[in-house]
């Protein structure tokens, strides 16, 4: 949203006129004079006047669509998701309007401003990666939005949120590995600014604690825009690779830094698992005929997406103000296959 844009009361300032009269110009009613209607219409469109949507909405009842805001549509964790998402919208007879942050703050805020201005009855988002100010949901939220986070979440602003246990995930992750012998664990994530950052490095600084290992802090990397940027992944093997004590197993954490660190291993020629195991999040309906195929942890992102809409519409379809919110947790599942298992033979 613009929040800088003008408004009906603005114009009737500016011009000496009342609300009322603004307002009926704009609509070209017969009871305000072409004179004033030219006047008013001219410095609105000087101006970039809009009409309010959310106002507009709130008097013709809701407009039976909700906004998405997601990373990037091509990401299989998140199209999984948005398929939630639509078959319960669908079900409830809603439509979804889907944007795409590509991990950019500023695109984020665009985004959720050209949705609000479609008129939306709600809003399902998981922030990008460089979202650290969430004031433009803040002020959405205030004006009576209903917003429902996923995935990526603000602890900021109050609402019903639905994630995966990433903390387990990433626990049983790297337990894994080291229970098949690898000491040498590296974890390749996001943003540290990120929720999903936190918890899943939480998760896999647990497993080695209790398994007596110290935390090298050499091993972990971060892509700060979400493993859009290849050279991100590129730069943080490559430095893992120069250690005098190399990592002989990486635990990656999302779906993109997952399959790029794949395919970056085989460019430099390095074998898995032989040299390095390999287990990452990531939903991708590929990991069975990958060479190797590929350990993952997979979230239930089709669940992830229906509970989300599911919560958005409960909000949205009350006739109480809602105040009390559930932050559902919602169980990881690792799936072990060739990239992580010792016995592999070169």
């Amino acid at each position: 949203m613009n929040f800088n844009a003008i408004t009906i009361r603005d114009i009737a300032k500016e011009l000496h006129l009342s609300v009322s009269t603004v307002s009926k110009a704009l609509r070209d009613s017969y009871e305000i004079s072409e004179k004033t209607k030219k006047l008013v219409l001219e410095y609105a469109q000087e101006n970039n006047y809009r009409p309010n949507p959310m106002a507009q909405s709130l008097k013709r009842g809701h407009s039976k669509s909700i906004g998405i805001v997601v990373s990037s549509i091509d990401n299989q964790f998140f199209s999984q998701v948005i398929n939630g998402m639509e078959s319960e919208a669908y079900s409830q007879g809603y439509n979804v309007i889907i944007t795409q942050s590509h991990e950019s703050y500023d695109l984020e805020v665009q985004n959720v401003g050209h949705l609000i201005h479609r008129a939306i009855d709600g809003l399902l988002i998981s922030i990008s990666t460089e979202t650290n100010n969430v004031e433009h949901l803040r002020k959405l939220q205030n004006q009576g939005l209903p917003i429902v986070f996923f995935d990526r979440v603000s602890n900021e602003i109050e609402t019903h949120k639905v994630i995966v246990d990433n903390a387990k995930g990433a626990f049983e992750a790297t337990m894994h590995l080291l229970d098949s012998g690898f000491k040498h664990i590296a974890h390749i994530t996001s943003s540290v600014s990120s929720s999903v950052t936190y918890e899943r490095l939480y998760g896999y600084k647990q497993a080695l604690s209790e398994s007596g290992l110290e935390i090298d802090e050499r091993y972990i990397k971060y892509c700060h825009h979400g493993g859009k940027d290849l050279d991100e992944i590129q730069q943080a093997i490559d430095e893992l690779l120069l250690l005098d004590i190399k990592p002989d197993a990486i635990v990656t954490a999302s779906d993109r830094i997952t399959t790029s660190t794949l395919t970056l291993l085989h460019k430099l020629n390095v074998k898995i698992p032989q040299d390095i195991a390999l287990v990452g999040f990531t939903n991708t309906v590929l990991a069975d005929v990958l060479n190797p195929s590929l350990t993952s942890v997979h979230q239930p992102a089709f669940e992830i997406g229906r509970k989300a809409t599911e919560m958005l519409l409960s909000i949205i379809n009350s006739k109480r103000p809602v105040t009390e919110f559930e932050n559902v947790v919602l169980p990881t599942e690792l799936f072990i296959r060739n990239s992580s298992l010792k016995s592999i033979k070169a």
